[in-house]
């Protein structure tokens, strides 16, 4: 096992499922922060800022401050702000997406919007999907914050974003373009704000599909950890392994 200067986390089926913290996470990140390594928990959920995500992880026991949170939602925000365009938007998603967009200077509107971001959102409903559909018909950009198909909860799998984001594909044809992982922005952003070297960090997730492959995609390490989406079977079939799987991150040793 090599040992590396600083860690990146992914929450849901890493730290948690849904509401149940993973005992061995929370443990190893409180060594962490007890020896003084640096960490940050790299998420693609949308419906939370991350100062709201900092104070769930303070809740379940972990030492944890915005700063040390990256969403899928400000990634979202950093895409549109480098572009040209009118900086209006249409929302699919909850509070947390839509306050940063807002804070962000981004008009929220329904009628003709530059762009349509679409997050996971437990109202969506058949409006709300037309709405999006016929933006992007007329030329909004499409923009989603993650293809997770699924997200872990204690009472099993859920639909994910990427599940919703489908629903607009097929309706349009058009496929949006993703910022949350595996794409490697908020990686990227992640190394900035530590402040190290890219050979020394190391991505800690659960599901291949996003998780390792955002920290592929970015060149650096990662650990795959069996609790949530992909299982040690199926991750056999992946074309390009991680560099560790293991069953919790209490078999991992720092």
């Amino acid at each position: 096992m090599k040992n590396y200067e600083a860690y990146l986390f992914d929450l849901d089926g890493t730290i948690y499922r849904g509401n149940e913290p993973l005992l061995a996470a929370i443990d190893f990140v409180h060594t962490l922060y007890q020896k003084d390594i640096p960490y940050m928990f790299v998420s693609n959920n949308s419906t939370a800022t991350p100062a709201t995500v900092a104070k769930r992880l303070q809740n379940m026991g972990i030492k944890a401050t915005p700063s040390q949170v990256i969403t899928s939602g400000e990634a979202a925000v950093h895409f549109i702000s480098q572009q040209d365009k009118e900086k209006s938007v249409y929302v699919i998603g909850e509070s947390g997406l839509k306050t940063l967009l807002s804070e962000a200077g981004m008009k929220v509107k329904e009628d003709h919007p530059a762009y349509v971001v679409v997050g996971l959102d437990r109202k969506i409903t058949y409006e709300k999907f037309t709405k999006a559909c016929i933006a992007v018909r007329n030329g909004a950009t499409f923009i989603s914050t993650n293809n997770d198909s699924a997200i872990p909860t204690e009472d099993g799998l859920y639909p994910g974003n990427g599940a919703l984001t489908s629903v607009i594909t097929v309706a349009t044809g058009q496929r949006p373009i993703f910022v949350g992982k595996p794409e490697k922005m908020m990686i990227e952003q992640a190394i900035e704000r530590l402040g190290v070297k890219r050979e020394t960090v190391v991505m800690v997730g659960d599901n291949y599909d996003t998780d390792i492959r955002a920290g592929i995609n970015a060149n650096i390490d990662t650990i795959h950890v069996q609790t949530g989406v992909t299982s040690k079977r199926a991750l056999e079939k992946k074309d390009i392994p991680p560099t560790y799987s293991i069953s919790s991150l209490s078999d991992w040793i720092i």
